[in-house]
This record gives C-alpha cells, sequence and structure tokens, in this order.
C-alpha cells in the first residue's frame, strides 16, 4: 500500500507549515493511534529515513517543541517493522528494528510480496513510491488529503513523473469534518481512456 498525506493540490509538505499542515484533529489523532504498526512492513528510501530518525529523535530530546500527538507519532516510529532503501546507507543502523536493503528495490519489494508474512506500505519515499506503482507493485493507495493549497509554499509534488492510472475507490472517510482519507485499486493504463 502507498500511504501519502498531501495537500489538496498534490504537495508532501511545505516551506514554514506545522506537521499535518496544523490541521490534525482528534478523530483523526484517534484513527492514527489506532492503526496497528505491527500488522505491516513499511518500506522508506534513504532520504525518508535520515528525515524521520532525525524528527523521531528530535521529538524524544525535545518534546515540548511539538503537540503531544505529533511527538508521541514520531517517536513511536522506531518501534514499527522497517525495510529501508539504499545503496548509501551503511549497516548498523542507528533505527531499531530496520532492516536495509542495498539492491534493487522493485525486485526486493516483488519478492518480499510472494514471501512475506506481513503486508507492506510506504512511508513518504516519493521516488519509491512511483517505481512501485510503475511496476504494478502497488494493490492500494490511500491518501489523506489535507484541506490546503500550498502553492507558493509546497514543497515534494507527490505525482511528477508517474504514469496514468485509473484509481477504483474501496474506501473513504472525513475526519474532523474536513480531512479526507480516500483509498483506491490502482491501475496503470497505456493512455487515455478511450470512450
Amino acid at each position: 500500500m502507498v500511504d501519502f498525506i498531501t495537500t489538496l493540490d498534490g504537495y508532501a509538505s511545505g516551506e514554514g507549515w506545522p506537521g499535518f499542515w496544523g490541521l490534525e484533529g482528534p478523530e483523526y489523532l484517534e484513527w492514527l493511534a489506532g492503526q496497528d504498526d505491527d500488522e505491516y512492513i513499511t518500506l522508506m528510501g534513504a532520504n525518508t529515513y535520515r528525515l524521520m530518525l532525525n524528527l523521531g529523535e528530535d521529538a524524544e530530546a525535545s518534546p515540548d517543541a511539538y503537540s503531544a500527538d505529533e511527538a508521541a507519532s514520531l517517536t513511536g516510529l522506531a518501534a514499527m517493522p522497517k525495510v529501508v532503501f539504499s545503496s548509501t546507507l551503511q549497516p548498523p543502523l542507528a533505527w531499531p528494528n530496520t532492516q536495509l536493503v542495498s539492491r534493487d528495490a522493485v525486485e526486493a519489494v516483488a519478492e518480499m510480496k510472494r514471501t512475506g508474512e506481513k503486508p507492506l506500505r510506504t512511508l513518504g519515499s516519493l521516488t519509491l513510491c512511483r517505481s512501485l506503482m510503475e511496476a504494478r507493485l502497488v494493490d492500494r493507495f490511500r491518501v489523506v488529503m489535507f484541506p490546503v493549497i500550498t502553492g507558493r509554499t509546497g514543497e515534494e509534488r507527490i505525482y511528477d513523473g508517474y504514469s496514468d492510472f485509473l484509481l477504483d475507490m474501496v474506501e473513504s472517510r472525513t475526519f474532523d469534518g474536513r480531512l479526507q482519507l480516500v483509498e483506491y485499486i490502482p491501475t496503470r493504463l497505456d493512455g487515455p481512456l478511450k470512450r
């Protein structure tokens, strides 16, 4: 499962914006807390690994710099089973419960899907997600859209470089009257649909 949080205009983050764009609410945070992180193996690339490791360490060292929910979410990442795809990171990795895979991520994920005992999901890692979608390895594409447009300050455009995909909705939900979760089964297309 590719699992993103985005602005309405498709950015993963924004310069000067707080986590969750400052718009997380109690329903969304309760849903997040209820997610069984041990149910999945979380996949990420080296950049996301470095970013999330640093944020987790910062939240542990300076919890007052974060909301209580955000600090708990960041520090809780250490316990999750994780696989990091990187040709630049070297073992041992600082983050516990993390396996380093230095070979091709698409080949490794295809093998993990065939032989693994747990479902897989991504955390950030835009390039990895794009590669997995392109290789038709993604069974679910889930997005929580935050009601903000960050046209001037948005960073990390998510969908640039993607092929065309048809998305069949299998779930939707609204949190706190403003955040929209949508979950789809993706089908890669060779071109536009014909009528």
